[in-house]
């Protein structure tokens, strides 16, 4: 039987279109419901709602249930909806009288925000862990290959020389980026939803919300219980955004990667361990990692957009459109954090081709270094520049016959 069921029928379909995937994805929630739930009695039994007996036999069964689910032994049925449910029907079963007991004082919405709260923290400090090791990983390749000189691209055609220590330190310094970006989305969430009930207070208990905060670790209490309603889906959409932005870094890597691992470019091989094969033609070593990288930010963007989709048009308070927002939010958190190991395995494991780099330096990429020569010498920029031009234009004799880049740079230190 559902929580909020109080006699009455109600169409057995009604109820398994409206849970839906909620029980299957609430198996994620138990902990954090159970942290979330310790607390709470703790706090019912500092103003004398519960006995202390009852707190303890709670706390224990509570515990009980995370040992459970942690052995994979903890089962949510799909006709009791979510994880709310199932714990405190436990509850109920296990502990007697007090399962029952331990609603009083809160919602299933200020319940499941809670139990979110708890678990995105979690998420969060999973995340900054895994984008702290692909960090370290970029930069102590660009230190041991910072000084192979390689050709810098824009419009996807050569440009300047520049370094593998410069473009492998762009990704790296773009990861301690997005790194502050995931220090900003913790401040944001590190408030604790508990006693907003169903987002307009609860009545009659003096509910000791800080000390509930402070059992979780949160840094504070949401105030306004409207709004913590409505931090549900805008809170997920702010962590969507961050995970989009890590993967829009580990899209431009993968894109980066995928061209110079061609035969036509050759600067990087990777290793055989990280790529497949082809069921037809048995030289292929296919870069799909890289590939399904590039397409996955794609995929988490989509999440994003969804979520904000989702959110748009809504009044103040709480709507059940809100319970969709779980299963984008906990897919693109997935998808996040196996990107990130899987890139951190490549750039561990890439080889760099020094030989095939050097070869494609040629003169026209030090164009520009010989303009400022001349301007050195006195000539103006504009005029530098047209003579320069002029030497590498298409067709001409700087523009072919070179490959090397010290070939008429006679003046090059």
């Amino acid at each position: 039987m559902t929580l909020w069921n109080v006699g009455g029928e109600t169409d057995p379909e009604v109820l398994r279109f409206s849970a839906g995937d909620e029980y299957r994805l609430d198996q994620r929630l138990v902990p954090c419901d159970c942290r979330a739930s310790i607390a709470h009695a703790r706090m019912l039994g500092s103003i004398g709602v519960l006995t202390a007996d009852e707190v303890t036999d709670l706390t224990a069964g509570l515990e009980e249930i995370i040992r459970l689910h942690a052995a994979g032994e903890f089962a949510i049925a799909p006709e009791q909806e979510d994880c709310h449910t199932a714990i405190e029907q436990w509850l109920t079963a296990e502990v007697g009288e007090a399962g029952r007991k331990i609603h009083a004082g809160r919602s299933r919405n200020d319940q499941v925000l809670t139990a979110l709260r708890l678990w995105q923290k979690d998420a969060l400090a999973e995340m900054d862990l895994q984008l702290e090791t692909y960090r370290t990983a970029l930069s102590a390749r660009a230190g041991e290959l910072g000084s192979v000189e390689m050709p810098g691209y824009t419009h996807l055609q050569r440009a300047m020389p520049t370094t593998a220590g410069i473009w492998l330190g762009a990704f790296a310094e773009a990861a301690a980026q997005d790194r502050e970006i995931l220090a900003s989305t913790c401040d944001l969430i590190d408030a604790c939803p508990l006693g907003t009930g169903a987002g307009y207070g609860v009545p009659v208990f003096e509910l000791d919300r800080e000390m509930t905060a402070r059992e979780l670790g949160f840094a504070r209490v949401e105030e306004n219980p409207i709004h913590a309603q409505m931090t549900r889906g805008k809170y997920e959409a702010a962590l969507l955004a961050l995970f989009s932005q890590i993967m829009f870094g580990l899209n431009r890597l993968a894109c980066d990667l995928l061209l110079f691992t061609t035969r036509e470019f050759g600067f990087v091989t990777l290793p055989e361990e990280l790529c497949t094969g082809s069921s037809m033609m048995p030289q292929k070593r296919n870069p799909d990692v890289l590939e399904l990288i590039r397409a996955r930010y794609s995929v988490v963007l989509a999440r994003e957009f969804e979520v904000r989709s989702l959110i748009g048009n809504l009044m103040s308070g709480y709507q059940r459109d809100l319970g969709l927002t779980k299963a984008p939010l906990f897919a693109a958190c997935d998808i996040t954090l196996t990107s990130l190991d899987m890139m951190r395995r490549v750039v561990e494991g890439f080889q760099l081709n020094e030989e095939a780099c050097r070869r494609a330096l040629t003169p026209e990429l030090y164009a520009t270094e010989e303009a400022n020569r001349l301007v050195r010498k006195g000539l103006s920029f504009r005029e530098a520049y047209r003579q320069i031009g002029e030497k590498y234009r298409p067709g001409t004799a700087g523009d072919i016959g070179r490959s090397h880049p010290e070939a008429g740079l006679e003046d090059r230190p």
